[in-house]
């Protein structure tokens, strides 16, 4: 599991740091909002946990931007301040979880394993749709009201990514990283195959979504 830690008091976040790391998680840690936003963006995480009271871009300001671009990544928000006003502006921001400092590093922990359990579950679910299109995990099957199309092994998961990341750009190198065995040595030109082959699927559908090359910098999934 890969967590973001976004939190700039050397004193709480180097501790966090290897308390989770001692619990095998891998730790990406920003010391100020917009390092914090700018991981958040360009790297796929399965939780964040994010102080409010930062530095360049504050917890709820990158909260409110991560969820524009479509990023469901689960936000566990840690903050010195514990007035409800707070919380409830946390949570309708769009945070999971919410604790106020200082707190116990135990209860911490039980909450980020509560955070990665539900996340887990949400993305156990066999079907994911977008637009017209729905993708059955357990067949491999795209399919809209009227048409279906059997997609291969690799190319579900693909599409999978895309719709969970719908409207954020997907880089080719998350593609291989999420796809792909570690030990595996994927060239990009593969994944644009797949891409490509995945487009004719859609049109094979008459899909109401497609994937849009964003130069340089991945795949998008949007609506027509």
């Amino acid at each position: 599991m890969k967590l973001l830690l976004v939190e700039d008091e050397p004193f709480i976040s180097l501790p966090m740091e290897q308390m989770l790391k001692k619990e095998k998680y891998v730790i990406d840690v920003a010391m100020d909002g917009q390092v914090g936003f700018d991981f958040a963006l360009t790297n796929s995480y399965d939780l964040i946990i994010l102080d409010i009271m930062l530095p360049k871009m504050n917890g709820l300001e990158i909260l409110t931007a991560i969820r524009q671009n479509n990023i469901q990544t689960p936000v566990l928000l840690l903050t010195a301040k514990s007035q409800v006003s707070d919380k409830i502006k946390g949570l309708d921001a769009g945070a999971d979880d919410y604790l106020a400092k200082p707190f116990d590093f135990q209860e911490l922990l039980a909450r980020v394993r509560a955070l990665l359990r539900r996340n887990v579950e949400l993305e156990e679910t066999n079907y994911l749709t977008f637009g017209n299109v729905c993708l059955d995990l357990s067949t491999n099957e795209m399919k809209n009201d009227s048409l279906r199309t059997q997609i291969t092994l690799k190319e579900a998961p693909i599409l999978a990514l895309l719709i969970r990341r719908q409207k954020s750009t997907t880089s080719k190198e998350l593609i291989i990283h999420k796809v792909w065995p570690y030990d595996c040595d994927v060239l990009e030109n593969v994944v644009e195959q797949y891409i490509s082959n995945l487009r004719k699927s859609l049109a094979q559908i008459k899909a109401d979504i497609k994937i849009k090359t964003i130069r340089g910098l991945g795949y998008r999934l949007e609506e027509c």
